[in-house]
């Protein structure tokens, strides 16, 4: 019975019929706006359900989705990825990741070339999976990669805080979480911004409240509507832009009520901010540094940091994409996946020029996935 009940829930939220009464109600609403509008989904999971469920079809002409750097793998530069590579190939070492790292070219190859040269590498779907990977090979070290948004820094907080309780010695963290608010105030502070509303990421609100987006309304006159991941969510989502248009308001308000709150997880936060501080800069892949945007282990656990246990082997210089991956400007929301030469022909999911095409969540590779809908 529960399995057809969550079976039920599901289909209301993908229920075709719902998904055209918005796009009717939008069509109407939207011949009272005196500009075009375009709306930048933050995060990938956005992307992939807009493109899955062709949602840019469906809107009239004058509101128009651009992508974001939402996407945690593909804002990861390369010279990260290769500590990931560098960290596999050391002595005694056992890496464990999230599965989205799997494919993801660095300089030197994937982490999956990696493992087929004989390095051991293991993808685990929760990072708790680590202890038992440690207390199985206590005779290696095991460095834990960590990535993600504030949707899964909690989890790595967890596995943490566990690793600190249970006294495990052999366990260690390169630590690689990034933040949502840093890269979209970086977005408008560009001169060249297109930005005239954000749809803001719902599992990352989960945790940190829809709080976080104060500052957009309040300080940049963009308002922030939070959203959950379904099509009928993302078309509510599109029809409270829409209102605040027309109606002059600006605020940030919360589609995905039945998740997200304004203070978000207050005791994920407290474990998070009990192990972790931010960065002083961290530089994401196609858009440079950005200051605050990273976290870090705090120093009085650097016997844990495998950034610093490594740090006479891992390197520091920046290396940037292929000249003709336009990756960049496509999480700066300034270009689409179909304005790039590669995209398609060079570049593909099983040969990727650029990580927007290696992600799960990538845009490029929602578009290659999605293709029938392109226009």
């Amino acid at each position: 019975m529960q399995k057809i009940e969550l079976k039920n829930l599901y289909d209301d939220f993908r229920d075709s019929k719902v998904i055209k009464s918005f796009a009717k109600k939008i069509e109407s609403e939207s011949k009272k706006l005196n500009k075009p509008i375009n709306v930048m989904e933050v995060c990938g999971g956005h992307t992939h359900t807009i493109m899955k469920y062709g949602l840019p079809q469906l809107l009239p002409k004058n509101i128009n989705f651009i992508h974001g750097p939402g996407c945690p793998v593909c804002v990861m530069p390369k010279e990260r990825i290769d500590h990931a590579y560098i960290l596999s190939q050391q002595k005694d070492v056992i890496l464990v990741t999230l599965g989205d790292m799997i494919k993801v070219p660095g300089s030197h190859g994937s982490l999956q070339n990696a493992r087929a040269n004989g390095a051991d590498v293991r993808f685990v779907y929760s990072p708790l999976d680590t202890l038992k990977i440690a207390k199985d090979n206590p005779n290696k070290k095991i460095v834990f990669y960590a990535i993600g948004f504030e949707t899964t820094t909690p989890m790595t907080a967890v596995l943490f805080d566990m690793v600190i309780k249970q006294d495990i010695k052999n366990v260690f963290f390169h630590i690689n979480h990034v933040s949502v608010p840093e890269p979209m105030r970086l977005l408008l502070d560009d001169p060249e911004c297109q930005i005239d509303a954000f749809i803001g990421p719902s599992h990352v609100s989960v945790i940190t409240g829809s709080k976080i987006y104060d500052e957009f309304p309040a300080d940049y006159k963009t308002p922030v509507v939070v959203s959950g991941f379904e099509p009928v969510d993302v078309m509510e989502g599109i029809d409270m832009i829409v209102k605040q248009f027309i109606e002059g308001r600006c605020e940030v308000e919360n589609q995905y009520g039945r998740a997200v709150s304004k203070n978000g997880n207050i005791a994920a936060q407290e474990l998070i901010n009990k192990y972790f501080e931010k960065r002083d800069h961290f530089r994401w892949r196609g858009i440079g540094d950005i200051a605050k945007s990273a976290l870090k282990l705090k120093d009085e656990y650097s016997k844990y940091d495998a950034e610093k246990i490594y740090a006479n082997v891992l390197p520091t210089k920046k290396i940037d994409d292929h000249k003709l991956c336009i990756c960049g400007e496509i999480l700066k929301g300034k270009a689409k996946p179909t304005d790039c030469k590669l995209f398609g022909r060079a570049c593909k999911p099983d040969s990727p020029f650029g990580s927007c095409m290696v992600s799960s969540e990538g845009a490029c590779a929602a578009y290659y996935k999605y293709g029938n809908l392109l226009h």
